[in-house]
């Protein structure tokens, strides 16, 4: 059995920062704001036309995380010279849509930065746990029919309370808070496996 998780899923990162931080009110199915959330900036004048931008961006690049599968591009993008389009493009096939391809970086200064660096220090921190202490393990009876029902890949958010997905045919996005407490993330993988039973 082969589960990856995805507990750093850098573009859907930039993207929950950028929401939080200009207070966007993005329509339709969004997560919660981000459990560290940064501290809030004057919104832009154009903050509905962002919204609907950021709403769009965000289903495209959980969608395409949902469906990547990184080793053939990354065998395909070590033997391109650095520098070179052919390089460029399979990176932009690797990262997918991104907040910064479409409006620049001007959103990610210092605080994020330091942001990004609290959660590398908390990401490293979580690891270091004894294997029995990893969710799933501790979540193992409800992984295992999840798994057997086509799940290959677990996307984590740090965003507060309770946003469950069913991202794709093998993926489920959670919430860290759902992921790490067993009875909510066991709920949450029976939840796939159920879907996923009910379309085969």
């Amino acid at each position: 059995m082969s589960i990856r998780v995805e507990d750093e899923p850098h573009a859907l990162l930039e993207l929950l920062w950028v929401r939080d931080v200009h207070g966007l009110r993005p329509p339709g199915d969004v997560p919660p704001p981000l459990t560290d959330p940064p501290t809030a900036r004057r919104s832009p004048a154009d903050a509905t036309a962002l919204s609907n931008a950021w709403s769009e961006l965000w289903h495209d690049a959980v969608a395409h995380l949902a469906e990547l599968d990184p080793v053939p591009l990354i065998a395909r993008i070590e033997p391109t010279a650095p520098g070179s389009d052919e390089r460029r493009v399979l990176l932009e096939q690797l990262r997918g849509p991104t907040w910064r391809d479409r409006f620049g970086a001007e959103a990610f200064d210092a605080s994020f930065s330091d942001w990004t660096s609290r959660r590398v220090r908390e990401h490293i921190a979580g690891h270091r746990a004894p294997l029995h202490e990893h969710p799933e393990r501790r979540a193992l009876d409800a992984l295992i029919p999840a798994w057997r029902t086509g799940l290959v890949r677990v996307i984590e958010i740090p965003c507060r309370g309770e946003f469950t997905r069913i991202a794709g045919p093998s993926a489920l996005l959670v919430t860290a808070e759902t992921r790490s407490d067993p009875e909510r993330y066991a709920e949450a993988l029976t939840v796939f496996a159920a879907h996923r039973r009910g379309r085969s």
